[in-house]
């Protein structure tokens, strides 16, 4: 009887230290902004609660993680040591919960749908979202706006199961092109070639473009980019950007230029830009976009369906 009772002990002990994954998480996303102010900013709790949570995380490890003092945060050498280790469990547990919502929603016959920019405003998404419940009343549809970083690797990461984006895409991802249109240059209202009818890439040459984020594959940026031109030239880039308007912006402070489609004239109007037709250069395509490996799954055969009938309309 006493050693079942030491045994139980000994277990209920275990689990007691363990860390939690929320606790590990906490530890890894301070160890990237080392500020408890930034950190519980991003994580959406309290400086104090950070500050309990790593507290009793540090007691469950039995190391100390963290230097404080009123100045600054940084990382103990047992910190250092365990972050890999930490960071690797927090994102195998993340990679879990979003194959279990992917599988949640095939047997429940939902769709989750992502956009960029104003792809969902565009009449080729409408016609084939409405053709989809048109075909499948009963399914489910949720539409996720994302940001230039994140709306190829949404796909990857099954956060969404299809995308409704402009190519090209990398590897691994199919695509069903829906429409085509020009792409025009985004200028400062203050730049003299703003005043033009129309320009060619020659005389872009030289102009900052705004640059993506790092995580934004590079195909799809040198598309946009034009990058390197026709001329073999390559692009001289100005501020990143992480989503329109941000980019935007950046072209009406005249730090950079960009490309668009040309329907980003009545998508996207605003004060200090102008859009100026570019005579040689190549148009380009809207499509919804896939993962190889998902395309026979229920929903996502669904919807690859409903845009092949609103295309043969």
């Amino acid at each position: 009887m006493r050693k079942w009772a030491t045994a139980i002990a000994d277990k209920r002990f275990e689990k007691a230290t363990e860390p939690s994954v929320h606790q590990l998480r906490l530890f890894v996303v301070l160890s990237e902004e080392l500020h408890f102010r930034r950190a519980a900013t991003r994580l959406f709790i309290t400086q104090s609660a950070l500050s309990q949570q790593i507290r009793d995380l540090e007691q469950r490890l039995g190391v100390k993680l963290f230097e404080r003092t009123s100045r600054a945060v940084a990382l103990t050498a047992a910190g250092r040591a365990l972050l890999p280790d930490a960071r690797a469990a927090v994102d195998a547990v993340t990679r879990v919960r979003r194959m279990a919502d992917a599988q949640a929603r095939q047997l429940s016959d939902q769709l989750v749908a992502g956009t960029i920019g104003a792809e969902a405003a565009m009449p080729h998404t409408r016609a084939v979202l409405r053709q989809l419940l048109d075909q499948h009343p009963r399914m489910t549809l949720r539409v996720v706006s994302l940001n230039f970083a994140d709306h190829l690797a949404a796909l990857v990461r099954h956060e969404v199961d299809v995308m409704f984006l402009r190519p090209p895409v990398p590897a691994g991802i199919e695509v069903r092109q829906l429409a085509t249109e020009p792409r025009v240059a985004c200028l400062s209202a203050d730049d003299p070639l703003a005043a033009l009818p129309s320009v060619s890439l020659a005389q872009l040459a030289g102009r900052p473009v705004v640059a993506m984020p790092a995580e934004v594959p590079r195909v799809w940026w040198d598309f946009w980019a034009v990058d390197p031109r026709p001329d073999g030239s390559t692009v001289r880039y100005g501020p990143v950007a992480t989503d329109m308007e941000a980019l935007l912006h950046a072209v009406a402070e005249g730090e950079a230029m960009c490309f668009l489609p040309s329907a980003a004239r009545d998508l996207f109007p605003r004060p200090g830009i102008r859009y100026v037709d570019v005579t040689d250069l190549t148009p380009c395509s809207a499509a919804l976009a896939w993962l190889a490996e998902r395309r026979d799954e229920p929903s996502i055969a669904a919807v690859r369906e409903a845009a092949r009938a609103v295309l043969g309309r």
